[in-house]
C-alpha cells in the first residue's frame, strides 16, 4: 500500500458505493485492482467469497488471480470470483438454468456451431447472407434484446427478417438444451431484471464487484453490472475511454457516461503517472489523443526520461518497409542485447504481416505471428470436445452431429438427413431418435451397423461418467470413440500422431483438478479465447493493433501508417476517426523505450501501382518528438556508420566460429 501514488490509494481505500477509475495506459490499473482485493478482504468489508472481480479475457482472469494468490497468502482468498463476463454468466446459469428455460448441463454453441444452425434455418443462402444474419442477431443479444424485443427495434425490413429468424434460431437453441456466447450475458440480465427475488439472491452473493477495461463493455454487459449492482452500486469499474477500440464487436464507450447517470454518487479517480514509456513517448500520446472530445480529459505522464525520438520513415512500398524493420529490429537486437521478444510489429490488418514475415525469415529473425491455430480449434481437440458435450447432454445435436462423424462411421449425410427429418417429425434430439430401433430399421444397414456401435460407445462413457474424472473420462474417449486409432490412420508418420496425441493429452491435464462435472467442465473449457494458448517465447511478435492491447514491448514498430490503412477507409466511411485514432493511441503507448512509425509511397494491386498519402495521425504528432529520415542528415550518417560497424562485427564473428 505505501508503494502506491496518492491516486492509486485513494482508489484502493473507497470502499463503499460506485467507483470510476480512469485509467491511463500503464498507470498501474491491475495492481489497484488486486491492492483494493486485498483491502477489501483485510479490512474486513467483504469476505473473499462475495468478491467477484471481471475481466475481458481468461487471459487477464488468470494473471489476476495468480497476482491475488501472491499478494492474499493463507486461506483469505478463498471463495473469491475472479473470471470473464461470459464465465460469470455461465456459473449464474448453472445456478439459475430452470429460471432461463434450461436443464442442466446444458451446451454451449461455439461461432461454428451458431453459424451452422443459422445456414440450415435459412435453407440456400449464401455465406454473406449467413455471417449478416448472425451478425444482426449477435448485436440484437449484445443489446441485451429478446426476440420480440429486437422485433419491436427493428428500423429496415432486413432487420426485420433478422429479428424473425432470431425467434426461430432461438427455439432452435432451446430445444438442443442449448445457449451461444451471447446469451450467457443476455439471459442473467433477462432474469435479473424480471426477477426481483433472484437479483436480490446475487447481490448477496456477490457483494463487490471490480471490472477491468469497463470501457470495453457492451450494453448487455453493463445492464448485467447494474443488474448485480443493484441501486446501492459497491463497485469499481476501471478503464480507459481512449482505449476503446471495440466498437465493431459491441463495445460502447458511452456507458462510461452512462454510469454518471445512474449514479449520481459516482466518485472519479484519474490514474496518469504513466511507469511503461518514456516522457516524449506519452507526449505524443497526449498530443494525437487531445483531437478526440472527452468527458474526462487525461494528461499521461512519467519521471522516466525523454529517451530517444520517435522515429517516421518513409518507404518505397510493403516490401521496402518490412525490409527496413527486418534489419532495424536486427541490428538493435545486436547493437542494444535487446532479446528477440523485446520487439514488436504492429498493424491495421492481418494482411499486413505477408511482407513482414518474409523479410525477417530472409535474416533469419524468429518470430511469432498471434492468431494462428489455436489450440482450441485443432481438429482432434475440438472432435473430443463434441464427443464430452453429447455424452454430458444428450440433447445437443450439434454434438452429435461433429460425433457422430469422428471418425467417420459409415453415418453419411443421406443417413443423417434421414436422421435429422425424424428428430424433426418428433420433435426430439437426433442422439435420442438414433437410440430408437425405428430409426435404427429406417436406415441402410450399414449405417444403422455404424450407429448402433456409436450409440454402444455412448451408454459405455455415460456408465463410466459418475465413476471416472472428467480427465479420465476423456482418456477413455479417446480410446472407446476410435479417435486415437483414427488419428494414427490419418497421420502420414509416428511423429505427427504423436504430436497430436499430445493435444488430447494436453486437452485432459486441463481439465485435472477442474471442479464440477464433465458437462459444467466442458461449457467452461468453451468460454476460453482463441490466443489462450498463445505464448510467443523469445520471438519478434506480429500482431494487429486490435490484439496489442494489455501488452508492453521495449521496442514497438507501426506499420503502414497510410490513409486508408490507419486510419482505415471503411472506418472512415462509417463516420469512426475517433475510435481509429484510439487505435493508433494504443500503438503508441505499448512502448517502452523506442517507437517506429513507417507509411509507404505506393502500393501495387492487380500488378498496377497506386499512390499513398501519409497518415493524417503523424501530423497530428508534435513534430519536435519526431525524427523524420532525410529531415537530419548528420544523425542520418551517424546511423548508418553505427549499424555498418556493428554488420562487420557480426560478419566477422561468423568467419571466427
Amino acid at each position: 500500500m505505501n508503494s502506491l501514488n496518492s491516486p492509486q490509494r485513494a482508489a484502493v481505500l473507497h470502499s463503499r458505493g460506485p467507483l470510476l477509475v480512469l485509467a491511463g495506459a500503464g498507470s498501474g490499473k491491475t495492481r489497484v485492482i488486486v491492492e483494493k482485493i486485498a483491502h477489501l478482504i483485510s479490512a474486513g468489508h467483504f469476505p473473499a467469497r462475495r468478491i467477484a472481480a471481471i475481466t475481458f479475457t481468461n487471459k487477464s482472469a488468470r494473471e489476476m488471480r495468480e497476482r491475488v494468490s501472491r499478494r492474499i497468502r493463507g486461506d483469505a482468498a478463498d471463495g473469491l470470483t475472479v473470471c470473464t463476463f461470459h464465465a460469470l454468466g455461465l456459473k449464474f446459469l448453472q445456478f439459475e438454468h430452470a429460471a432461463a428455460g434450461l436443464k442442466r448441463n446444458f451446451s454451449i454453441f461455439d461461432a461454428d456451431d451458431s453459424a451452422a444452425q443459422i445456414k440450415d434455418l435459412l435453407t440456400g443462402a449464401k455465406p454473406d447472407a449467413v455471417d449478416d444474419a448472425r451478425n444482426l442477431i449477435s448485436r440484437a443479444k449484445n443489446a441485451g434484446l429478446s426476440p420480440e424485443q429486437a422485433l419491436d427495434a427493428a428500423r429496415s425490413s432486413r432487420e426485420r427478417e433478422a429479428a424473425k429468424l432470431y425467434a426461430r434460431y432461438q427455439a432452435r437453441l432451446a430445444g438442443f438444451n442449448a445457449v451461444d456466447f451471447d446469451d450467457l450475458i443476455r439471459l442473467p440480465v433477462q432474469i435479473l431484471e424480471g426477477n426481483a427475488e433472484i437479483a436480490a439472491g446475487w447481490r448477496e452473493r456477490i457483494g463487490y464487484l471490480l471490472v477491468d477495461e469497463c470501457q470495453d463493455t457492451n450494453d448487455a454487459q453493463y445492464r448485467l453490472l447494474k443488474a448485480i449492482a443493484g441501486e446501492r452500486g459497491d463497485f469499481t469499474c476501471v478503464g480507459d475511454d481512449d482505449q476503446s477500440i471495440y466498437a465493431w464487436r459491441g463495445a460502447n464507450p458511452e456507458n462510461l457516461q452512462q454510469m454518471e447517470r445512474d449514479y449520481p454518487q459516482l466518485k472519479v479517480i484519474k490514474l496518469e503517472q504513466n511507469y511503461r514509456c518514456s516522457n516524449r513517448v506519452l507526449r505524443a500520446a497526449n498530443t494525437l489523443i487531445a483531437r478526440n472530445p472527452h468527458a474526462h480529459l487525461k494528461k499521461l505522464w512519467s519521471d522516466q526520461a525523454d529517451g530517444d525520438r520517435i522515429r517516421v520513415w518513409e518507404c518505397r512500398d510493403g516490401e521496402h518497409e518490412a525490409e527496413k524493420v527486418a534489419a532495424e529490429i536486427a541490428f538493435l537486437h545486436t547493437a542494444r542485447s535487446a532479446a528477440w521478444s523485446d520487439f514488436c510489429i504492429l498493424f491495421r490488418g492481418n494482411h499486413q504481416s505477408r511482407p513482414l514475415e518474409k523479410a525477417l525469415q530472409l535474416l533469419r529473425i524468429p518470430y511469432h505471428l498471434t492468431g494462428g491455430t489455436a489450440f482450441l480449434e485443432r481438429q482432434e481437440v475440438k472432435d473430443a470436445l463434441a464427443w464430452l458435450r453429447l455424452v454430458a447432454n444428450p440433447d445437443d445435436d450439434a454434438a452429435f452431429l461433429r460425433a457422430v462423424q469422428s471418425p467417420k462411421r459409415e453415418v453419411g449425410a443421406t443417413s443423417l438427413a434421414r436422421l435429422a427429418e425424424m428428430a424433426q417429425q418428433a420433435h426430439m434430439p437426433m442422439a435420442r431418435v438414433a437410440e430408437s430401433m425405428g430409426a435404427l430399421k429406417a436406415l441402410p444397414a450399414r449405417a444403422a451397423n455404424g450407429l448402433s456401435a456409436f450409440n454402444d460407445i455412448l451408454r459405455d462413457l455415460r456408465q463410466h461418467m459418475p465413476k471416472l474424472s472428467a480427465a479420465d473420462l476423456l482418456r477413455r474417449l479417446a480410446e472407446r470413440s476410435g479417435l486415437l486409432a483414427d488419428l494414427r490412420a490419418q497421420s502420414r508418420d509416428e511423429a505427427i500422431f504423436k504430436r497430436r496425441q499430445a493435444n488430447l493429452d494436453e486437452l485432459a491435464e486441463w481439465f485435472e483438478g477442474g471442479k464440477g462435472g464433465v458437462g459444467d467442465l466442458a461449457a467452461q473449457l468453451a468460454l476460453l479465447s482463441r490466443n489462450d494458448k498463445d505464448d510467443g517465447g523469445n520471438q519478434v511478435r506480429l500482431m494487429s493493433l486490435h490484439a496489442a492491447k494489455g501488452l508492453e514491448f521495449r521496442y514497438v514498430f507501426i506499420v503502414g501508417c497510410e490513409e486508408g490503412t490507419l486510419p482505415h477507409e471503411a472506418a472512415l466511411e462509417e463516420g469512426s476517426l475517433e475510435e481509429e485514432r484510439r487505435l493508433m493511441y494504443v500503438g503508441i503507448t505499448r512502448a517502452k523505450q523506442g517507437l517506429y512509425l513507417s507509411h509507404s509511397r505506393e502500393t501495387r494491386r492487380f500488378r498496377e501501382k497506386g499512390h499513398l498519402q501519409p497518415s493524417r495521425f503523424l501530423d497530428e504528432l508534435p513534430q519536435g518528438e519526431l525524427q523524420r529520415d532525410g529531415a537530419d542528415p548528420e544523425a542520418d550518417a551517424e546511423r548508418r556508420k553505427e549499424r555498418a560497424s556493428v554488420s562487420l562485427a557480426a560478419i566477422q564473428a561468423m568467419f571466427d566460429e
